[in-house]
Protein backbone atom coordinates (compact mmCIF):
# COMPACT_ATOMS: atom_id res chain seq x y z
CA UNK A 1 0.00 0.00 0.00
CA UNK A 2 1.44 3.30 -1.21
CA UNK A 3 0.08 6.84 -0.89
CA UNK A 4 1.24 9.76 -3.39
CA UNK A 5 1.79 12.53 -0.63
CA UNK A 6 1.22 15.34 -3.53
CA UNK A 7 0.43 15.29 -6.83
CA UNK A 8 -1.90 18.20 -8.62
CA UNK A 9 -5.20 15.89 -9.95
CA UNK A 10 -6.51 19.25 -11.33
CA UNK A 11 -4.01 19.95 -13.54
CA UNK A 12 -5.17 19.42 -17.62
CA UNK A 13 -2.45 16.69 -18.00
CA UNK A 14 -4.10 14.67 -15.20
CA UNK A 15 -8.29 15.72 -15.41
CA UNK A 16 -8.55 15.10 -18.81
CA UNK A 17 -7.74 11.49 -18.32
CA UNK A 18 -8.95 11.11 -14.53
CA UNK A 19 -10.53 7.63 -14.96
CA UNK A 20 -7.37 6.26 -16.21
CA UNK A 21 -5.26 8.15 -13.63
CA UNK A 22 -6.89 6.61 -10.73
CA UNK A 23 -7.36 3.12 -12.65
CA UNK A 24 -3.05 3.02 -12.60
CA UNK A 25 -2.66 3.59 -9.04
CA UNK A 26 -4.88 0.67 -7.99
CA UNK A 27 -2.50 -1.45 -10.34
CA UNK A 28 0.56 0.13 -8.55
CA UNK A 29 -1.30 -0.30 -5.45
CA UNK A 30 -1.35 3.02 -4.77
CA UNK A 31 -4.71 3.56 -2.52
CA UNK A 32 -4.61 7.21 -1.52
CA UNK A 33 -3.36 10.54 -2.69
CA UNK A 34 -3.38 13.90 -1.72
CA UNK A 35 -4.04 16.71 -4.21
CA UNK A 36 -2.27 19.97 -3.77
CA UNK A 37 -4.42 23.78 -4.01
CA UNK A 38 -1.78 26.06 -5.86
CA UNK A 39 -4.41 28.79 -6.29
CA UNK A 40 -7.42 30.92 -4.91
CA UNK A 41 -9.12 30.83 -8.20
CA UNK A 42 -8.60 26.73 -9.02
CA UNK A 43 -9.09 26.03 -5.59
CA UNK A 44 -12.42 25.24 -6.45
CA UNK A 45 -11.62 22.53 -9.06
CA UNK A 46 -9.02 20.77 -6.58
CA UNK A 47 -12.08 20.56 -4.04
CA UNK A 48 -14.22 19.09 -6.62
CA UNK A 49 -11.58 16.35 -7.64
CA UNK A 50 -11.17 15.02 -4.11
CA UNK A 51 -14.95 15.04 -3.76
CA UNK A 52 -14.94 13.09 -6.38
CA UNK A 53 -12.60 10.11 -5.43
CA UNK A 54 -13.28 8.47 -1.88
CA UNK A 55 -9.66 8.04 -1.37
CA UNK A 56 -8.11 11.30 -2.81
CA UNK A 57 -8.03 14.40 -0.13
CA UNK A 58 -6.82 18.13 -0.82
CA UNK A 59 -5.27 21.17 0.51
CA UNK A 60 -6.08 24.40 0.05
CA UNK A 61 -3.28 26.91 -0.52
CA UNK A 62 -1.54 29.89 -2.58
CA UNK A 63 1.86 28.48 -4.01
CA UNK A 64 4.43 30.72 -3.54
CA UNK A 65 5.40 31.24 -7.17
CA UNK A 66 2.15 32.05 -8.33
CA UNK A 67 1.02 35.82 -8.83
CA UNK A 68 -1.71 35.41 -11.04
CA UNK A 69 -4.46 36.22 -8.45
CA UNK A 70 -5.46 40.08 -7.94
CA UNK A 71 -4.89 39.43 -3.91
CA UNK A 72 -3.41 37.58 -1.52
CA UNK A 73 -5.16 35.47 0.48
CA UNK A 74 -6.06 36.50 3.92
CA UNK A 75 -6.05 33.92 7.61
CA UNK A 76 -9.74 33.78 7.87
CA UNK A 77 -10.21 33.13 3.99
CA UNK A 78 -7.96 30.10 4.00
CA UNK A 79 -9.02 28.92 7.66
CA UNK A 80 -13.23 28.67 5.67
CA UNK A 81 -11.65 26.89 3.10
CA UNK A 82 -10.50 24.72 5.16
CA UNK A 83 -13.71 23.73 7.01
CA UNK A 84 -14.54 20.95 4.56
CA UNK A 85 -13.84 17.75 5.34
CA UNK A 86 -11.93 16.83 1.99
CA UNK A 87 -9.65 19.76 2.92
CA UNK A 88 -6.62 17.72 5.43
CA UNK A 89 -3.90 20.45 5.17
CA UNK A 90 -2.91 23.76 3.84
CA UNK A 91 -0.83 24.96 1.32
CA UNK A 92 1.35 24.57 -0.89
CA UNK A 93 2.66 27.31 0.68
CA UNK A 94 6.70 28.56 1.15
CA UNK A 95 9.38 30.21 -0.59
CA UNK A 96 10.74 30.09 -3.87
CA UNK A 97 13.61 32.71 -4.94
CA UNK A 98 15.08 30.77 -8.04
CA UNK A 99 12.83 32.57 -10.48
CA UNK A 100 11.90 35.85 -8.60
CA UNK A 101 13.87 39.15 -9.42
CA UNK A 102 13.62 41.84 -6.80
CA UNK A 103 11.71 42.24 -3.16
CA UNK A 104 10.55 38.86 -2.01
CA UNK A 105 8.65 40.18 0.91
CA UNK A 106 4.99 39.51 -0.81
CA UNK A 107 6.30 35.85 -0.30
CA UNK A 108 7.49 35.62 3.23
CA UNK A 109 4.03 37.69 4.42
CA UNK A 110 2.21 35.16 2.13
CA UNK A 111 3.60 32.54 4.30
CA UNK A 112 3.49 33.66 7.43
CA UNK A 113 -0.46 34.31 6.25
CA UNK A 114 -0.68 29.97 5.78
CA UNK A 115 1.21 29.39 8.75
CA UNK A 116 -1.29 31.27 10.72
CA UNK A 117 -4.09 29.95 8.84
CA UNK A 118 -2.76 26.37 9.86
CA UNK A 119 -2.68 27.59 13.03
CA UNK A 120 -6.11 28.34 13.40
CA UNK A 121 -7.48 25.68 11.39
CA UNK A 122 -5.39 23.11 13.19
CA UNK A 123 -4.57 21.88 9.95
CA UNK A 124 -0.69 20.94 8.52
CA UNK A 125 1.47 22.66 6.19
CA UNK A 126 2.34 21.18 2.97
CA UNK A 127 5.35 23.29 2.28
CA UNK A 128 7.97 24.18 -0.46
CA UNK A 129 11.26 26.00 -0.42
CA UNK A 130 13.38 26.85 -3.62
CA UNK A 131 16.84 28.51 -3.09
CA UNK A 132 15.25 29.55 0.02
CA UNK A 133 16.03 27.08 2.95
CA UNK A 134 17.00 29.26 5.39
CA UNK A 135 14.61 31.69 5.35
CA UNK A 136 11.93 28.58 5.15
CA UNK A 137 13.21 27.57 8.41
CA UNK A 138 13.37 30.94 9.74
CA UNK A 139 10.14 31.73 9.38
CA UNK A 140 8.25 28.04 10.48
CA UNK A 141 10.74 28.95 13.47
CA UNK A 142 9.45 32.53 13.96
CA UNK A 143 5.21 31.72 13.32
CA UNK A 144 5.27 28.60 15.64
CA UNK A 145 5.01 25.72 12.61
CA UNK A 146 6.13 23.02 15.40
CA UNK A 147 2.19 23.43 16.93
CA UNK A 148 0.70 22.18 13.82
CA UNK A 149 3.87 19.99 11.83
CA UNK A 150 3.90 19.52 8.12
CA UNK A 151 5.92 18.54 5.41
CA UNK A 152 8.54 19.52 3.36
CA UNK A 153 7.68 18.31 0.45
CA UNK A 154 9.99 17.44 -3.15
CA UNK A 155 12.56 17.62 -0.53
CA UNK A 156 15.81 18.78 -2.53
CA UNK A 157 18.02 20.29 0.54
CA UNK A 158 20.72 19.38 2.99
CA UNK A 159 20.88 16.95 5.25
CA UNK A 160 21.58 20.12 8.06
CA UNK A 161 17.60 21.56 6.45
CA UNK A 162 16.38 18.16 7.22
CA UNK A 163 17.54 18.32 10.46
CA UNK A 164 16.00 21.63 11.22
CA UNK A 165 12.67 20.63 9.60
CA UNK A 166 12.35 17.46 11.50
CA UNK A 167 13.31 19.55 14.79
CA UNK A 168 10.05 20.96 14.04
CA UNK A 169 7.94 18.26 13.50
CA UNK A 170 8.03 18.29 9.87
CA UNK A 171 8.00 15.13 7.29
CA UNK A 172 10.37 14.89 4.94
CA UNK A 173 8.84 14.32 1.55
CA UNK A 174 10.74 12.68 -1.73
CA UNK A 175 10.04 12.82 -5.11
CA UNK A 176 11.15 11.80 -8.05
CA UNK A 177 13.96 13.08 -8.07
CA UNK A 178 15.67 11.00 -6.00
CA UNK A 179 15.38 8.49 -8.69
CA UNK A 180 18.21 11.13 -10.80
CA UNK A 181 21.23 9.67 -11.97
CA UNK A 182 22.54 12.91 -10.55
CA UNK A 183 21.16 13.11 -6.91
CA UNK A 184 23.71 11.75 -4.82
CA UNK A 185 23.29 14.23 -2.36
CA UNK A 186 19.80 13.60 -1.94
CA UNK A 187 19.95 9.90 -2.09
CA UNK A 188 22.18 10.53 1.21
CA UNK A 189 19.22 12.28 3.04
CA UNK A 190 17.12 9.81 2.08
CA UNK A 191 18.96 6.77 3.67
CA UNK A 192 19.56 9.30 6.76
CA UNK A 193 16.06 10.49 7.56
CA UNK A 194 14.06 7.86 9.87
CA UNK A 195 11.54 5.92 8.37
CA UNK A 196 8.96 7.19 10.46
CA UNK A 197 9.63 10.78 9.65
CA UNK A 198 9.33 10.33 5.49
CA UNK A 199 6.28 10.45 3.08
CA UNK A 200 6.58 9.56 -0.61
CA UNK A 201 5.20 11.82 -3.32
CA UNK A 202 5.09 12.34 -6.88
CA UNK A 203 4.26 15.85 -7.38
CA UNK A 204 2.55 15.04 -10.81
CA UNK A 205 2.46 15.64 -13.55
CA UNK A 206 5.52 17.29 -13.49
CA UNK A 207 9.09 15.12 -12.03
CA UNK A 208 8.24 12.16 -13.21
CA UNK A 209 10.88 9.72 -11.89
CA UNK A 210 13.07 7.10 -13.78
CA UNK A 211 12.07 5.08 -15.84
CA UNK A 212 9.21 7.35 -17.13
CA UNK A 213 11.74 10.78 -16.76
CA UNK A 214 10.55 13.26 -18.88
CA UNK A 215 6.91 11.77 -19.30
CA UNK A 216 3.79 12.85 -18.05
CA UNK A 217 3.95 11.93 -14.10
CA UNK A 218 1.11 10.44 -12.44
CA UNK A 219 0.50 9.17 -8.88
CA UNK A 220 0.57 5.54 -10.03
CA UNK A 221 4.21 6.37 -10.27
CA UNK A 222 5.23 7.34 -6.39
CA UNK A 223 5.91 3.22 -6.76
CA UNK A 224 9.45 3.92 -8.37
CA UNK A 225 10.16 6.30 -5.81
CA UNK A 226 9.01 3.67 -2.86
CA UNK A 227 11.63 1.72 -4.85
CA UNK A 228 14.55 3.30 -4.68
CA UNK A 229 14.17 4.11 -1.43
CA UNK A 230 13.78 0.45 -0.20
CA UNK A 231 16.94 -0.14 -2.60
CA UNK A 232 19.04 2.59 -1.09
CA UNK A 233 18.00 1.52 2.58
CA UNK A 234 18.19 -2.43 2.10
CA UNK A 235 15.09 -2.83 3.09
CA UNK A 236 11.27 -4.17 1.45
CA UNK A 237 9.49 -2.17 -0.59
CA UNK A 238 6.72 -3.71 2.04
CA UNK A 239 8.14 -1.95 4.83
CA UNK A 240 8.91 1.77 2.93
CA UNK A 241 4.95 1.66 2.00
CA UNK A 242 3.80 0.48 5.35
CA UNK A 243 5.83 2.96 7.08
CA UNK A 244 5.16 6.41 4.52
CA UNK A 245 1.60 5.30 4.74
CA UNK A 246 1.22 5.45 8.38
CA UNK A 247 2.98 8.63 8.06
CA UNK A 248 0.28 9.82 6.15
CA UNK A 249 -2.47 9.19 8.12
CA UNK A 250 -0.70 10.05 11.29
CA UNK A 251 -0.03 13.76 9.79
CA UNK A 252 -2.85 14.36 7.91
CA UNK A 253 -5.02 13.60 10.77
CA UNK A 254 -8.77 14.62 9.58
CA UNK A 255 -8.19 11.84 6.35
CA UNK A 256 -9.71 8.52 6.57
CA UNK A 257 -8.41 5.45 5.14
CA UNK A 258 -11.10 3.56 3.12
Amino acid sequence: MLVDSHCHLDFPELQARLPEVVARMAENGVTHALTIGTTLATFPDVLRVAQSLPNVWCSAGVHPDERRDEREPAVDELVRMAQDPKVVAIGETGLDYFRVEGDTGWQRERFRTHIRAAREAGKPLVIHTRSAAEDTIAILREERAHEVGGVMHCFTESWEVAEAAMEMGLRISFSGIVTFKNAHALRDVAVRVPLDRMLVETDSPYLAPVPHRGKTNEPAYVRYVAEEISRLRGIALEEVGRATTENFFRLFRDARPA
